[in-house]
Formats: C-alpha cells, structure tokens, sequence
C-alpha cells in the first residue's frame, strides 16, 4: 500500500535517492489526472517527494497540474508538505542564495484553477489568513538556526503566471505592494493544500535580484546556476525538519476550509 505523512515539493535537485529506504516511483490516479512521486522512508518517517515540474522537469509552471499534484498527495495521506521554489528578489537585504521562508502571497496569476470547489460543489471559502503555516514555519526556522543554516524568516510571495519573467515596472508595483521575492508557483500549490486541510510550507530560494534592479538582463541559466549552488542547503533543511516533526497537526490548517 502506498501512503506517506510527509511530503517535498520541488525541483529534482532537492531529492537525494539515497536519502528514502525502499524508494518507489508510483503514479497516482486522481480525478483532476496523475501525478508521479516517489514514495519511502525516512527515519521512520514516510515521505513523498514530488517534482512539481514533471519527471523531466519538462511542464512550465503555467501548466503544472496543481490540483493533481495536491489531491495526489491528499489520497496517500500527506498531512504536512514542504516546498521550496526559486525566486527573484526585490529586496537588496534578500540576495541571491538567500532563503526565505515566506509567510504571505499576493497572487498575480491570470488562467490557473485555484480551488477544488467549481460549479456544482459545495459553496467553500477557505481561511487564508495563515497561508503557509506558522507552525511549520516555525519548525523548519528552529531547525534552520539548529543546524546553522542562514534563513529569512518572514516574508510575501509575489506569485505571477510566467513562464515569462517580469517587466522591471511590474517589479516596481510589486515592491511596493509589499512584495519581497517573486516567483510563478506557490498559488494556487498553497491554496490548494489549505483546502484539502494540509500543513503547508516554502523555503524560497534567491537566485537573481528582480528585473531592472541588477542593471542586466536577467537568463534561465543564471537561476538554475544559483539553484545548483544552494539547493543541497535545502535538502538538509528539509530532512532534518522531517526527521524530528511530528505528523499531528496542531496548527487550523485541518479546519479551515469552510463548507455552507
């Protein structure tokens, strides 16, 4: 039977095959579609790491399946997901190879299905005053600062439709709507999450300042080199926080999805 507790989404960077006991590749049927993991154990823990971008890393993250991916995850019986996801910062204290573990978002996607509930569901409205829950913000910065890993704790989550880039004018409204760091795939994955009662969280990855404030044009290559620099930062965080959390939740993650 294939279950897990605990979840990691990101890039293929983040999993280390080693690091599962028994790992297997399984695809998950949904109503939404499929979604692929890989399902095993660690330290006792049974974790499910998910490439959000596809096996291949061929799906642009205007075309994730989002609501595949997270009801995936709901069926084999996920109760906390953490996620890491590279992002363009607007703040000169966040450089590249920062990371950021955000507590907010503004959505700015355009064409993405954002809830579980379309016509002919139940009439739902879930609580997002906590998207990315502080309960396991909170553990994933005391294991940060244990194992003396540098983390920004605190931060909002610009979330754009992509694949583009951003103009450096979007990048000026932005920042000044509160926006700290920029990226394409964090909404609806969190949104998602919330509604199917799941502890969610992201460790976002700087890889470039935004458009227009480095002065040169910004390349694919320049984030997946910063991303290579810094992503084994993440997998220790990630795992060790696994290693040492505790799959009850104790946050209103379970309970804030309303029905009437």
């Amino acid at each position: 039977m294939h279950n897990a507790e605990f979840a990691v989404i990101g890039g293929t960077g983040v999993y280390d095959p080693d690091l599962l006991e028994a790992a297997e590749e399984v695809s998950v049927d949904t109503p939404y579609g499929s979604a692929f993991a890989t399902i095993g154990t660690y330290k006792g823990k049974r974790v499910a790491f998910m490439p959000r971008h596809g096996k291949n890393h061929q799906v642009p993250p205007h075309q994730i399946n989002y609501k595949a991916n997270i009801q995936a995850l709901f069926q084999l019986g996920v109760k906390k997901i953490l996620t890491t996801a590279a992002v363009g910062s607007m703040r000169q204290a966040m450089p590249p190879g920062a990371l950021v573990l955000v507590d907010q978002f503004l959505d700015f996607t355009k064409s993405r299905q954002t809830t579980f509930f379309e016509s002919g569901e139940p009439v739902a409205h879930v609580d997002m005053s906590d998207p990315y829950c502080v309960v396991l913000r909170q553990h994933l910065q005391a294991t940060a600062r244990a194992i003396e890993i540098p983390i920004v704790y605190g931060g909002t989550y610009v979330c754009t439709e992509g694949p583009r880039f951003e103009t450096p004018a979007e990048i000026r409204m932005y920042e000044r709507l509160g926006g700290d760091v920029v990226g394409m795939t964090s909404v609806p994955e969190t949104v998602l999450a919330k509604e199917r009662g799941m502890c969610y969280a992201t460790v976002a990855m700087v890889t470039n300042f935004s458009a227009g404030m480095s002065g040169s044009p910004l390349s694919h290559q320049e984030v997946l080199d910063e991303m290579a620099r810094n992503v084994h930062l993440i997998r220790r965080l990630f795992f060790d926080a696994i290693a040492s959390l505790d799959v009850k939740q104790t946050c209103h993650c379970h309970t804030a999805l309303g029905i009437v």
